[in-house]
């Protein structure tokens, strides 16, 4: 058998870990080939070795029964290996022909032929079914056009054998369906295609085998036709995984939080949430599901102070929030999980200690007549980091050095630990694999169950479907519909996320 990719032992370091211990990867030409494992099992630090940015201690590689040496990603390009990096690697003031050629211009007398360069790029698009507008701006395309130009960067340098790093971590659900199209169309061209994923459904979907790694050891290769989800979920977390969210029925109280008649517009100064009107009782979670873009960003901002409020009233326990800075929104008993991690969730050149503290570092005790107490601080830390079982060499770990699942887990740490009324939960397992899905789900439940509000917002269905006890869908910046999860379907749901009067839908009755 002739492998296009063979990774033989490979073992990567780092200072006080080992990232991967003796892992083999082998890939056959034109497959799909899932690399499947937790957040911070080793699998994106394996493929930044096969792609040139780490290099490894031990360990052979070979290209089409090659042995080769890739000290940098140009010999990976020059081999026809591309990578789809988690987090796009684009210029967003350059076009989208600009940030493919970027490093592989060609020049006539010291010029770019940009109308060449821009010819190229659309042929090479409609060659592999990738449509973009060769002439736009990345700041002014959505992140599923953003990845398309990611895809294209690799196509436009020959690659053969394609790396997608978790590439639906960003997605919505149908420009999740358009990438599995593209992943087998590519396929049918004869590409090899590596998946990093922990996202079950899509391997059954679109990959022919499967390779697991748990801490950074490999488990094993299995055929995916030969073999099942809950298989899969335990030889990647080494035990048996739920998927139903387990749950008893919630018994609402009072009105914790009520928004009416709500106007914000969005960056451009256009309307983004047009006339929204919702409550969020105690005891409860209320899901809010639509599709990207339908005004989501702009309420969450508005509701924890990020965002100017034109009008509208956004009352928590009966009281005005709406003109309240976004530290008094939060000592008043809200909690924030944002959708954006790294943006606005934590400082990744802090300890992941000190951002256990980002929301109470000025009151005591972690400070005392504004002198920072690091003593109390990182004790504080460590307990949490124990309790939310945040996996991080120690305390004074930089946050930048802890897996996505990790970072996500300290973050629900430190805003669970506040006891807010109110707890918003922005895109909370996005990018997490499900066993970290499963702890997050757990604990936005735990607040319910304490008699706390929880609004969560999220563009995975299933988990609007699992945890909420009521469904508001929003449709250009309006809530269009409130459901009962257990009288809708994912069908149903989809028609009124795309605008479906209720009639149209099916007929649901208000909760």
């Amino acid at each position: 058998m002739e492998y296009v990719i063979e990774m033989l032992n490979i073992r990567k370091e780092f200072p006080g870990i080992v990232a991967n211990d003796n892992i083999t990867l082998q890939v056959k030409k034109g497959e799909i080939h899932a690399l499947l494992g937790e957040n911070g099992a080793g699998k994106s630090t394996l493929m930044n070795v096969l792609f040139g940015l780490y290099q490894p201690e031990k360990g052979e590689i070979r290209v089409k029964g090659k042995p080769v040496n890739i000290t940098n990603p140009n010999i990976a390009n020059d081999l026809g290996i591309g990578m789809v990096h988690q987090h796009f690697m684009l210029v967003d003031p350059f076009t989208v022909t600009e940030n493919i050629i970027l490093g592989q211009e060609t020049t006539s007398k010291g010029m770019i032929d940009i109308k060449k360069a821009e010819n190229d790029v659309r042929a090479i698009s409609e060659k592999y079914g990738l449509a973009v507008d060769p002439s736009a701006k990345i700041a002014d395309i959505s992140v599923g056009m953003q990845q398309r130009v990611e895809i294209l960067k690799t196509l436009y340098r020959g690659a053969e054998i394609l790396i997608f790093d978790e590439p639906t971590a960003v997605l919505t659900p149908q420009e999740i369906g358009e990438l599995i199209q593209i992943m087998k169309t590519l396929i049918k061209e004869g590409k090899s295609i590596i998946l990093i994923t922990h996202k079950l459904k899509e391997i059954m979907e679109v990959c022919d085998r499967c390779t697991v790694i748990r801490k950074g050891k490999g488990i094993g290769t299995v055929t995916v036709s030969e073999t099942n989800p809950n298989e899969l979920a335990s030889l990647m977390v080494g035990r048996e995984v739920t998927f139903t969210t387990e749950k008893t029925e919630a018994t609402p109280k009072h009105n914790v939080f009520e928004i009416e008649n709500l106007h914000v517009k969005d960056s451009r100064g256009l309307g983004a949430v047009n006339g929204l009107n919702l409550t969020v009782r105690s005891g409860e979670i209320v899901g809010i599901a639509g599709v990207d873009g339908n005004g989501q960003s702009e309420l969450i901002e508005a509701i924890t102070g990020l965002r100017k409020i034109d009008s509208g009233s956004v009352k928590l326990n009966g009281k005005e929030i709406t003109k309240l800075s976004p530290r008094k929104i939060t000592e008043s008993g809200i909690g924030h999980i944002p959708q954006d991690r790294h943006k606005h969730g934590l400082v990744l050149d802090f300890p992941i200690g000190e951002n256990m503290v980002l929301q109470t570092y000025y009151q005591e005790p972690n400070s005392k007549m504004g002198v920072l107490n690091f003593k109390n601080i990182y004790k504080k830390a460590k307990s949490l980091i124990e309790e939310f079982d945040v996996r991080t060499p120690s305390e004074f770990t930089l946050a930048r050095a802890l897996s996505g699942g990790n970072q996500q887990k300290a973050i629900i740490g430190r805003e669970v630990d506040r006891n807010p009324d109110l707890l918003i939960a922005a895109q909370p397992t996005r990018g997490l694999d499900v066993g970290a899905i499963e702890f997050i789900h757990k604990r936005l439940i735990e607040q319910r169950d304490n008699g706390k509000g929880v609004l969560l917002v999220s563009f995975e269905l299933d988990e609007i479907m699992n945890v909420s006890d009521r469904i508001a869908v929003i449709y250009e910046g309006k809530i269009v519909a409130i459901v009962d999860p257990k009288e809708t379907t994912e069908q149903e749901l989809g028609l009124l996320m795309a605008g479906s009067k209720r009639k149209e839908a099916g007929e649901v009755n208000n909760v």
